[in-house]
């Protein structure tokens, strides 16, 4: 059903999220039956990773959707903070997984798992703890707060290993900048996703959305 995937070096990945688009939607799904018609104009569009965020109680029924029902869509679970959210996303359908910081509890949990995940970091110790313990794909974020690109430009020099996908306040104007560095593999972003368009259920407008965010790189 799905289209191979670019792998990853990262331990027990069995491929990389930072690979398959330069940019990954995030999605808050308010409604669960908003999730497959949403996803499938992200596909379309040309962006198969799909963030469903754990931030409403219609994300765990939306995964499940698009897990089962949306060909070319790799759905992934965002804003995972517990170890009983990445079993519950993971039993869903979710195939990978995303954090805005790590714990230690939270990142056996992940490596447990067994698909892919990105941890979220904002500083250099941060990364360098992650990449003493294998990880090498990581999420930078709050990315625009916690330096932009000046920021990531600064630690493709002593971790030019590590490579990231910035998330948090990144829009259409600011997304090529961060996408020509080095130690960026993806973005993530909801601007394709505006509300008034997702009230209004107009999936075109979110296709066609897609499909400029899908050109950026």
């Amino acid at each position: 059903m799905n289209a191979p995937l670019p792998s990853s070096g990262a331990p027990g990945a069995s491929f990389s999220v930072l690979g398959l688009a330069p940019v990954v939607p995030v999605v808050v799904v308010e409604d669960a039956a908003d999730a497959v018609p949403l996803a499938r104009a992200l596909v379309a569009g040309g962006l198969p990773a799909i963030e469903v965020t754990l931030r409403t109680p219609a994300a765990p029924d939306a995964i499940r959707t698009i897990a089962a029902e949306v060909p070319g869509a790799v759905v992934g679970a965002g804003t995972v903070l517990t170890p009983d959210q990445v079993t519950d996303a993971v039993a869903a359908g979710a195939r990978f997984l995303v954090s805005p910081g790590c714990t230690d509890t939270l990142l056996a949990a992940m490596r447990a798992a067994d698909v892919p995940f990105l941890p979220g970091v904002s500083t250099a110790s941060e990364a360098m703890a992650l990449l003493e313990r294998g990880v090498r794909e990581m999420k930078f974020f709050p990315a625009r707060a916690a330096g932009g690109t000046a920021y990531l430009k600064s630690l493709a020099g002593p971790l030019p290993q590590v490579r990231f996908c910035p998330t948090g306040g990144i829009g259409p104007d600011t997304a090529p900048e961060y996408l020509a560095l080095p130690n960026v593999g993806c973005v993530g972003g909801s601007w394709m996703l505006p509300e008034d368009a997702v009230a209004a259920r107009d999936w075109d407008r979110v296709e066609r959305l897609a499909r400029e965010a899908a050109a950026l790189r």
